[in-house]
């Protein structure tokens, strides 16, 4: 077992399904097996959803399979969501798990209350800095090797809102720079910003996590607190 930092690095140890349906099993999210081959959770109040849609390879990100979406509607009976999140293999399960644990505390997962610079601000918090050309909307951990920034929406990415032309929230780690991306996140226009936030505050967060298996081509980039 290894203790590794940084988290935004770190890979998912090859356990990405299990840790995130461990978690929203103990949410008390409901799970059903679809015909697609995916597993889909729902929160007790129906607001909520989130599906492992690995087996179905909808799209990929940055060249890399979408794993986890998540999804948020106005209410139960509703067939349209909302907003949509989408995760590929290879971001930190820690992360993802955060993220959830938040969206479960909302009391309105459909709308947001905060502006696009709490997102910023929680990046900063953990000591990441702001783009110097774009020190508004991006921001890059030290080592520059990940960033999360408010962007145009890649294809295939749903929200309610059907113009073209909005901005999204866009996460990517990249050990090295022109290798390919380790992991990717895409949060359409209309996911609240603070949930956002706790994405980027917790994919920012400084203590070394548990690992079995370090993650390809990122091996360089991170460091061995301590083996056990």
């Amino acid at each position: 077992m290894y203790w590794v930092t940084p988290r935004h690095l770190a890979g998912d140890d090859g356990v990405l399904a299990e840790r995130i349906g461990d978690t929203l099993t103990g949410l008390g999210w409901r799970m059903w097996p679809t015909s697609r081959n995916t597993l889909l959770y729902v929160s007790p109040d129906g607001l909520r959803g989130a599906e492992w849609i690995l087996a179905a390879y909808p799209f990929e990100l940055g060249g890399l399979p979408v794993a986890w979406q998540l999804s948020a509607r106005p209410q139960a009976a509703s067939a349209l969501t909302e907003w949509n999140a989408y995760f590929t293999a290879g971001v930190p399960h820690e992360v993802l798990a955060d993220l959830l644990l938040a969206l479960d505390a909302c009391a309105t997962p459909d709308a947001g209350f905060e502006g696009a610079e709490s997102v910023l601000t929680a990046l900063g918090a953990r000591g990441w800095w702001r783009d110097r050309d774009r020190p508004g909307t991006t921001a890059t951990d030290p080592g520059f090797s990940a960033s999360v920034s408010l962007e145009s929406l890649p294809p295939l990415i749903h929200d309610a809102d059907p113009r073209d032309d909005l901005l999204g929230w866009q996460a990517w780690a990249e050990p090295v720079l022109g290798a390919p991306y380790l992991w990717c996140a895409s949060f359409s226009a209309s996911v609240p910003h603070e949930l956002v936030a706790a994405f980027a505050f917790s994919l920012a967060a400084p203590g070394p996590v548990p690992r079995r298996r370090l993650p390809e081509g990122a091996e360089d980039r991170l460091t061995v607190v301590h083996r056990s």
